[in-house]
């Protein structure tokens, strides 16, 4: 009798509770929307994308984001996109930080007055998250502008308490103050070119156009030497240098006889190939992790380049939802449009899940910081991505690998179109001090 009396009450609880949802959802249903926050009207919310585009030294450098933002936006407002937020049409803010950094906190300053979020940011040159925090709110308070940018490359972006990016950050804040700090990333696809290609060794180019920009293309060569792939040479070159600056590199690497190579970013990756090209180089595993694009297809020297991706390639669309949109509402993508693509998505997200729980008119700041960014604790954007802890910012350890052939990127791994490799094993850890750098 006990048990049936505790099961009757338990019936009676879920019914009470199930009255109390409906009576809650028919008050909403009722409820006029109005303006709760900076940025959120009763017909629009607005969200800033932050981007170094229009500058002398990399002319359009982060468009791609923009535009993927935008072509977000116009797709979550649609019926098929789920019809903007709580009724309200996203409306996107596009603030050019032209790679300058007086430009760049202006931005966030700008944004602070007029928009509800930052999103998709890519800059450069954030050397200071101060504005963004002491951004006050409609009700006065320094609730701080919420970012949900592409990625991120400096450390006080990387560590504020309201910066939430949806590729992850690398360094584990936790260690920033440490020495050495610890670093978190996917040795993967590494993995697999060992496997497949049994012992590699070789050589590793980096960036040193900034000192975020070396911090966070060690920490990758760190992760693939972990890996197993060992280091002939480390070499650090601008993005600016032409093909030139690789000669005595190669010639190197042909005294080493170098079986693996690697340009961490495609401003390195292509001077590096062409270079080698030139001088005859063969029997090479070439790796690039951001060679993936139309323009880049059709680069003879990217002939043969291992491409691994932590999204679905944009050929198989006809795989998952997301991706098709992605190919409709985004023209001529590059390889900073998926992050801005799906930040967009993950904003979207969390602002959705705030007036679920709260109602149309329940969307502030502090409610998106408390009840909208842990949502997104198992994010994939629908399945486009390698799912992802955007909370804690671990970066995802999910990957896909092409390769280069004939100017048309094929999938090898895993072969099943539409899925991903997502093995514990491809997380990596590693220690260093590269704040110094």
């Amino acid at each position: 009798m006990r048990v049936v009396r505790y099961v009757m009450v338990f019936i009676a609880l879920v019914c009470s509770l199930s009255l109390v949802t409906v009576s809650l959802a028919t008050a909403q249903s009722k409820e006029a929307p109005k303006g709760t926050e900076v940025g959120v009207s009763a017909k629009e919310v607005h969200i800033a994308v932050v981007a170094d585009s229009d500058n002398p030294i990399a002319p359009g450098l982060f468009q791609g984001a923009v535009n993927a933002a935008k072509g977000a936006a116009t797709y979550l407002n649609s019926q098929a996109g789920g019809g903007g937020i709580g009724g309200r049409r996203i409306v996107v803010d596009f603030i050019d930080s032209h790679l300058n950094a007086n430009d760049t906190r202006n931005a966030i300053i700008s944004a602070c007055s007029d928009d509800f979020a930052l999103v998709a940011t890519t800059v450069i040159f954030l050397a200071s998250t101060a504005d963004q925090l002491a951004c006050k709110d409609q009700a006065g308070a320094a609730t701080g502008i919420p970012d949900v940018p592409s990625f991120v490359t400096g450390v006080a972006q990387s560590c504020s308490p309201i910066t939430f990016p949806v590729s992850g950050v690398p360094l584990d804040c936790a260690t920033k103050d440490q020495s050495p700090q610890t670093y978190r990333g996917n040795k993967g696809p590494q993995l697999f070119l060992q496997k497949k290609f049994g012992k590699l060794h070789g050589v590793y180019i980096y960036s040193n156009d900034s000192k975020d920009a070396t911090r966070a293309t060690l920490a990758i060569v760190n992760t693939d030497v972990q890996s197993g792939i060992a280091a002939d040479q480390k070499v650090a070159r601008s993005g600016r240098d032409p093909q030139s600056a690789y000669t005595s590199t190669v010639t190197q690497m042909k005294a080493d006889k170098s079986n693996f190579a690697t340009g961490i970013g495609t401003q390195l990756a292509v001077p590096f190939a062409a270079e080698a090209q030139l001088q005859g180089v063969t029997g090479v595993v070439w790796s690039c992790s951001t060679c993936y694009s139309k323009e880049l297809a059709k680069n003879p020297v990217l002939e043969g380049t291992w491409v691994d991706s932590n999204y679905i390639p944009f050929e198989e669309a006809n795989t998952n939802a997301t991706v098709k949109a992605f190919v409709k509402y985004v023209k001529n993508p590059d390889q900073y449009a998926v992050p801005g693509w799906t930040a967009t998505l993950a904003f979207a997200d969390a602002a959705r899940a705030v007036v679920a729980k709260r109602g149309l008119n329940g969307l502030t700041r502090a409610s998106f910081l408390k009840d909208g960014i842990p949502t997104l604790d198992k994010f994939d954007a629908g399945g486009m991505i390698g799912t992802i802890d955007i909370p804690s910012k671990v970066p995802s350890h999910c990957y896909v690998m092409m390769h280069l052939q004939s100017g048309k990127y094929v999938r090898v791994h895993p072969t099943k179109k539409g899925t991903f490799d997502c093995s514990p094993k491809n997380a990596s850890v590693t220690k260093a001090d590269l704040l110094g750098q």
